[in-house]
């Protein structure tokens, strides 16, 4: 029987940096570590990423999650001719962040054929937990457009 995480590490060897995606951009998420079995990615904590009380608003870090789990997947099966889109994103806020940066680590918590599932810890900088997401991702055959 093949080992499906070596074929998961070849593919990621040879799979696109990542999508451009706008909304990332606008949202300033930088990129630490995309790998199959961990991704990091953080977001500066700017005026415009909270909520009138002065905190962090909650989408922001739902939002952090899903594009981390999604390019993370995407760079780890776009090798075998495959996309992503996100299927899933469950996450529960547990306490406050009003400055430094909203960081993530993500892992996967199951590479199916068709679905990742992917657990997310979004904390401040004081290494707080303050988020926690389970996001599921789609796994599907690419279009090719003629």
């Amino acid at each position: 029987m093949p080992d499906h995480r070596s074929q998961q590490n070849s593919a990621l060897a040879e799979a696109p940096e990542r999508p451009a995606s706008p909304f990332d951009a606008h949202i300033g998420t930088e990129w630490l570590d995309l790998g199959p079995d961990e991704a990091r990615a953080r977001i500066a904590v700017e005026n415009h990423h909270k909520q009138p009380m002065g905190l962090v608003h909650g989408g922001v870090c739902a939002a952090l999650a899903e594009s981390i789990c999604s390019v993370a997947t995407y760079r780890a099966v776009a090798g075998d001719g495959m996309t992503i889109v996100g299927q899933s994103n469950d996450t529960t806020l547990l306490r406050p962040i009003s400055e430094g940066h909203v960081n993530a680590v993500a892992r996967p918590r199951h590479r199916g054929r068709t679905t990742w599932v992917w657990d997310v810890e979004i904390s401040d900088d004081d290494e707080r937990v303050c988020a926690l997401g389970r996001i599921t991702i789609a796994v599907r055959p690419a279009r090719r457009d003629a």
